[in-house]
């Protein structure tokens, strides 16, 4: 199919997330409540691998709560969605009330010094609206902000997700053309690029086990591996959800120098950080990654 008829075939769909991000969060907050609602208790979308993987995560938990870690999920989930196609339409200054980053200054300072910064992020709270760091920073001018992404098997929301998360002034780098970026980014001055690293590695990714929520779980090394090549600094977004539609991020310090580090070191501390964060508010991740299908033997 090319582009101009996938163009017509998706205008309807186009239209109406465009109308639907031109309402008041509190109207697109009743959207998701209606949403909640459908996915969780009438398709019971990915219901069993949800339960299954908060369970084994939280074997300590009495049942109730473990229910209400399960409703908090479906409740958020629809809310990430909404509040991602709010940023069709959302001011900046709405996006600086609602989403507040701390320790900002620390990006500054590894810039201003010339070092570029790799920055860990999750599937956790809500990861699409984190590009709006650039409404927090300084020294804009001679920085290259982005994020990796993996492209979409559907082309038309590949490119509608895409150009959303430009939304903030960033670019989005293809997986597999990162290094070759960052690289001409670094020629032209210094990189801050953020990569979500807590989803299941593919077939050809490196892999390194930890035990990880009780359980032996396979983490991506490709994003150590790359900014240690680099020799980026490494930070980590430490969200918190503070009430629905508000958030919180604390820039957390990984390592000043991802070259100094042993092999996994970075990797690990990512690991313990996100873990931290989920055991704090453990609604907010996303529980429908199949996380744990390859098990180890």
């Amino acid at each position: 199919m090319n582009r101009r008829v996938r163009n017509i075939m998706y205008s309807p769909l186009w239209l109406g997330l465009h109308l639907l991000a031109l309402l008041p969060f509190r109207v697109l907050y009743i959207i998701s409540d209606l949403l909640c609602f459908v996915t969780a208790d009438i398709v019971g979308y990915r219901r069993r691998l949800v339960e299954a993987n908060i369970r084994s995560s939280f074997p300590e938990k009495s049942e109730k709560e473990i229910r209400r870690i399960i409703k908090g999920f479906y409740r958020h989930f629809t809310d990430t969605f909404v509040e991602t196609i709010k940023l069709l339409h959302v001011s900046d200054s709405e996006m600086r009330r609602r989403i507040v980053f701390e320790n900002v200054g620390k990006v500054d300072e590894y810039t201003k010094a010339g070092k570029s910064i790799g920055i860990y992020a999750a599937h956790y709270c809500n990861w699409e609206w984190l590009s709006s760091i650039t409404l927090w920073a300084d020294n804009k001018e001679s920085i290259h902000y982005s994020q990796v992404y993996r492209p979409l098997r559907n082309k038309w929301f590949d490119s509608f997700y895409f150009n959303l998360r430009k939304r903030f002034h960033s670019d989005s780098l293809p997986k597999n053309g990162v290094l070759r970026a960052l690289l001409g980014y670094r020629r032209g001055g210094c990189f801050v690029t953020g990569f979500i690293s807590d989803q299941k590695p593919s077939h050809n990714d490196g892999q390194h086990h930890i035990q990880f929520l009780g359980q032996e779980t396979p983490f991506i090394t490709g994003t150590e591996l790359l900014l240690r090549k680099l020799d980026a600094a490494v930070m980590y977004f430490d969200v918190q959800k503070i009430k629905r539609g508000y958030y919180k991020v604390v820039m957390t310090d990984v390592a000043p120098s991802a070259a100094a580090c042993k092999e996994f070191e970075i990797t690990d501390r990512f690991a313990a950080l996100l873990e931290r964060a989920i055991r704090r508010q453990p609604e907010y991740w996303l529980w429908s990654h199949n996380r744990w299908r390859r098990k180890l033997k």
